[in-house]
């Protein structure tokens, strides 16, 4: 038996997601190891090998494809754990990185503290020559300047470095030369060039992009040699691929080159997993672990990518899917504030000590610890009975919230519970209402271990009409990559308008982006039948400061002269759904040609040859059990029935809960739910 296995690392859990040659899908979990990830990667393989029965080293033999999500780079800049890095900009530009460009603020963010640039000015050297918008060199690099900011670099400790100079987007020449020199003064010494990185007209993202590679190359790089010498001590003979934060997978030389795409890579891959489970349009996905509460949005079944990300208050520079994040997971912590308002998160007990109820020494009530004391959580079945929570501890820990605000135990853990749940909805507007999208229109796929103990209440909140509880959520992101493209991204800069289009130019830099897509998938090892290429640029009015992106067809990679009103009517339409104006007498600025390469991998499809038979007879409850409902302010008797019973066509009707090994899903008064084919359970509300 062949397997493909996907590994997602979070919080709390680290999941594994394993597909055998006949399209069956089995999840298994194991606790995250915070600062060796790479032992609870293994550890989570060898649960699934007991789970199949086997031995690691017999399960791990008939593995062929491990897709793996990383957390080390985004964890390194969230908690501003990177290495040291030296910037070299061009003589006279060194304040790029202090003066940024103008962010798109909130309409209510009227005060704004001027935050300190990513790279302290004092490691930041310049160096003399030009580049021009035109190509042209007014003034030779200073190859001296170059010698001399490494001197500097080596006094100062510096691990890596980041090379951005002005308009290196057309003639890279200089950043060339900057980097053979420093290659030569400072061997081993990691230099990231701009141009490479981010290839784009806009110098502060351009630039932030590298810098921010660059402080994160040393341990991504470190991180990746482990993961592999893991592997191999295990015998792993097959393909390891590792997410991007573009929505597809990268193999390992290529994500090494370009570490920044592994930032957020994990988060990406929820939304894949909903374009597949679901033909609808429109769609949300939150993703609640044991830390965060991860939420996308999906418009047209198309994901929505962001050139405007950001890592505390610098822009990430990179496009990116656009996934939002807030510190509400099973794991988050509730406390009272200094005024006595409740408080759930940001700060999670995470995977070391965990909530109370896990017994390895945490005190603090979590969310977790809430839903066990309201009932909704069985101490005796979490993981499938696998892990036994400890509800007194529970009870102890949530009572401390329950004496601060003077009221019943249960009163508490529902406060905890309804609080979370408001943290989660402001992160789902944040997304959808702030950017003139209705909720109430779209369909919600449930993700990660806790959202549907949560997703009813969030229903009745926001008025969807509609949501999913996936068979898989537990693990919808590891699922997302088992069933991922691999993908990149190419971008070239051309500017050029509607009044006078270089129709040359641009079939010259859609041509250099074909062939570097090609030998991107021909290096991944895609056969030439199963790559795809989708064409985009960013266009802009004349006088615009921003650009926004435009899907395109490039029959045969090129376009003509008659394919111009094609193109200018395309970005009319998306300026209008984005701003709701358009403006068909104004100069249409083209500035910038993507590519993005796609290549299919076998199996991606087999999941969905493993149907439910169809539901026969009545469908009774395993058991039931006491929950406390805020509607009547007491505990009452609800009927519990386990996922794995049920088949295609089964009905349930709220109040009711429904258990898997993975996760349980708490359905309320007027929420009715109905099992898909593939095991999924799809809720109405009425």
């Amino acid at each position: 038996m062949a397997y493909q296995v996907c590994i997602d690392i979070g919080g709390t859990f680290t999941d594994c997601l394993v597909s055998n040659s006949k399209g069956e899908i089995a999840i298994f979990k194991s606790p995250t190891t915070p600062g060796e990830f790479e032992k609870g990667f293994i550890n989570v393989l060898h649960v699934a090998a007991e789970g199949y029965g086997l031995s690691g080293a017999d399960f791990i033999k008939q593995v062929d494809l491990v897709v793996h999500g990383s957390t080390v780079s985004t964890n390194a800049l969230v908690e501003r754990k990177t290495v040291k890095v030296g910037l070299v900009l061009t003589a006279g530009h060194q304040d790029i990185l202090v003066l940024r460009e103008g962010p798109r603020k909130g309409a209510f963010q009227w005060r704004l503290n001027y935050p300190a640039p990513y790279g302290p000015r004092p490691l930041t050297k310049t160096g003399a020559g030009r580049i021009d918008a035109r190509r042209r060199e007014p003034a030779p690099v200073s190859l001296g300047d170059v010698r001399k900011a490494a001197a500097e670099f080596r006094s100062l400790g510096i691990q890596a470095i980041a090379v951005g100079l002005l308009w290196s987007v057309v003639n890279p020449a200089h950043e060339l030369a900057v980097r053979e020199i420093l290659n030569q003064e400072l061997p081993g010494i990691p230099v990231t060039l701009s141009h490479e990185i981010n290839p784009m007209p806009r110098e502060y993202k351009r630039i932030i992009a590298a810098a921010i590679d660059a402080s994160i190359n040393p341990i991504v790089r470190t991180y990746i040699e482990k993961l592999k010498t893991a592997l191999d001590e295990e015998g792993f003979e097959g393909e390891l691929l590792l997410a991007n934060c573009v929505g597809g997978m990268m193999p390992l030389a290529d994500m090494i080159r370009k570490p920044i795409y592994s930032v957020m890579s994990g988060p990406t891959l929820a939304p894949m997993a909903a374009l597949a489970l679901s033909d609808e349009p429109d769609i949300i996905v939150g993703d609640m672990g044991g830390t965060t509460f991860d939420v996308s949005a999906l418009r047209d079944h198309q994901l929505i990518v962001t050139p405007d990300s950001m890592i505390h208050d610098d822009s990430l520079g990179i496009p990116k899917v656009d996934v939002r994040s807030v510190g509400a997971g099973g794991g988050s912590i509730a406390f009272v504030d200094e005024g006595g308002l409740l408080q759930v998160g940001p700060r999670s007990a995470g995977a070391r000590p965990g909530p109370a109820c896990y017994g390895q020494g945490g005190t603090e009530p979590t969310v977790t610890d809430a839903n066990v004391v309201l009932g909704i959580v069985d101490p005796d079945y979490f993981l499938g009975g696998k892990m036994q929570l400890k509800r007194e501890l529970a009870e102890a820990a949530v009572d401390k919230i329950a004496v601060r605000l003077g009221v019943s135990r249960e009163e508490a853990a529902y406060a905890i519970y309804t609080t979370s749940n408001h943290n989660m909805v402001a992160a789902i507007e944040e997304i959808t209402v702030r950017e003139g999208i209705n909720p109430r229109d779209s369909f919600f796929v449930c993700g990660g271990g806790a959202t549907a103990i949560h997703i009813a209440e969030m229903a009745d909140i926001l008025g969807l009409k509609r949501y999913m509880v996936p068979r898989f959520m537990a693990g919808l992101s590891a699922f997302g990559g088992l069933i991922s493209d691999i993908r990149s991204e190419e971008s070239a800069v051309l500017l050029t308008a509607d009044a006078d289009f270089n129709v040359a130019g641009v079939n010259d830099a859609l041509k250099r982006l074909r062939h570097a897509g090609n030998s991107f998938l021909a290096e991944a090892g895609v056969a030439p039948e199963n790559r795809q290429f989708e064409f985009s640029f960013l266009g802009r009015y004349e006088y615009q400061s921003f650009e926004i992106e435009v899907p395109f067809e490039a029959k045969d990679g090129a376009v003509s002269e008659s394919d111009l009103p094609t193109l200018v009517e395309a970005f009319h339409k998306m300026h209008e759904r984005i701003y709701s104006i358009r403006a068909d007498n104004d100069v249409v600025e083209f500035t910038a040609w993507k590519l993005r390469a796609i290549g299919k991998r076998s199996g991606q499809d087999l999941w969905q040859k493993n149907t439910l038979p169809d539901q026969i007879g009545k469908i009774d409850p395993k058991a039931k059990r006491g929950v406390y409902r805020q509607e009547s302010g007491r505990v009452e008797t609800v009927p519990v029935y386990e996922l794995a019973e049920l088949r295609a066509g089964a009905r349930l009707a709220g109040p009711c809960l429904v258990e898997a090994e993975t996760f349980t899903a708490y359905l309320k008064d007027r929420h009715q739910g109905e099992i898909d084919r593939y095991g999924n359970l799809v809720v109405n509300v009425a």
